[in-house]
């Protein structure tokens, strides 16, 4: 079974064999990285000292999907910087991380179809919203996803645990989810469960986009613009669930580049990585705040108190 764990480790040698590449793919990681992490948490900041938004179901669930991110982007990070800089892990640790991981990665889609539904309730049924939409409802939907996105990583545990030999648990490694399935055919089971169920996400916001879009030709004055905003809102949703799914898709093209040619490989890989489990990451939840007008306008106040403040210690010492 040793043996079947070749691909992500092999990987991680290609990268170790040139120390120019690898040091320019740690320093371009984390300038992408850190920016995001600080506006994220910054964002969470703010989400919490306003009862307003802890307490709307839209923002709860605009609130989870930061930390869902945030999180993300952090064991990324961690990750990157360990394989990187040639540490191995005992693959025990290593299965908390990965199970954690994988997790977080079935969160961003559920969490977006949460917030696509809720936007069709409130444009659709509007007189029955603050009824369906409650706080304690968006907690049990928080819930809701976190289990349904630990039936993967708990199931593959338990069939690694029982299957795989001691040595092979006790080996070192690289932090990556093969480790927790290095039998290829449930390596291709798991990408395969995942496109079936992010098709079956984008049919239900297919749905609520219609629909919206319906409600916005039939309503007039205000109730035509909140159904436009909200129509744009899905599509942002919609854009969100393609780079998931483009995520996904990303190893079985990397697979076919790495027939070709290694450096091709590297870079192919390199690239997807910023672009889809960074970039996309990172710039979806920004995008929808910056949208949010009440949001924006507590963010915006924000930045302007804590620059008058630095501002002001400035003159002061001066």
């Amino acid at each position: 079974m040793a043996s079947q764990n070749a691909s992500g480790d092999e990987q991680m040698q290609l990268i170790q064999v040139d120390p120019v590449r690898r040091n320019i793919s740690l320093a371009l990681t984390q300038i992408f990285v850190w920016p995001f992490i600080y506006l994220i948490f910054l964002m969470l900041l703010i989400f919490s000292k306003k009862e307003t938004f802890r307490t709307e179901t839209r923002y709860i669930l605009f609130g989870h999907s930061l930390l869902v991110d945030l999180i993300f982007l952090c064991l990324t990070d961690f990750v990157v910087l360990l394989s990187y800089n040639l540490v191995l892990l005992p693959l025990h640790f290593c299965i908390p991380i990965c199970m954690l991981m994988e997790a977080i990665t079935a969160c961003a889609p559920l969490t977006i179809i949460a917030m696509c539904v809720e936007r069709y309730v409130a444009i659709c049924m509007p007189l029955r919203h603050h009824a369906i939409s409650t706080s304690r409802r968006a907690m049990m939907v928080i819930l809701m996803i976190w289990i349904l996105s630990s039936i993967n990583p708990f199931v593959d545990m338990f069939i690694l645990i029982s299957t795989a030999s001691r040595e092979y648990l006790s080996q070192l490694t690289h932090c990556h989810y093969e480790i927790m399935i290095p039998d290829k055919i449930r390596h291709f089971a798991r990408g395969l469960l995942y496109i079936v169920g992010l098709v079956a996400i984008l049919i239900i916001e297919v749905f609520c986009y219609v629909m919206i879009y319906l409600a916005a030709r039939a309503a007039s004055g205000d109730n035509k613009k909140s159904a436009s905003k909200g129509q744009r809102t899905i599509s942002l949703h919609i854009l969100q669930l393609f780079l998931c799914t483009a995520e996904v898709m990303c190893p079985y093209i990397e697979n076919v580049v790495l027939e070709y040619d290694i450096h091709s490989y590297l870079t192919v890989r390199f690239i997807n990585f910023l672009a889809f489990s960074i970039t996309s990451r990172a710039v979806s939840p920004l995008v929808y705040g910056f949208r949010d007008e009440k949001f924006y306008a507590v963010l915006a106040y924000y930045i302007r108190c804590k620059n008058n403040t630095i501002s002001s210690d400035t003159t002061k010492q001066s």
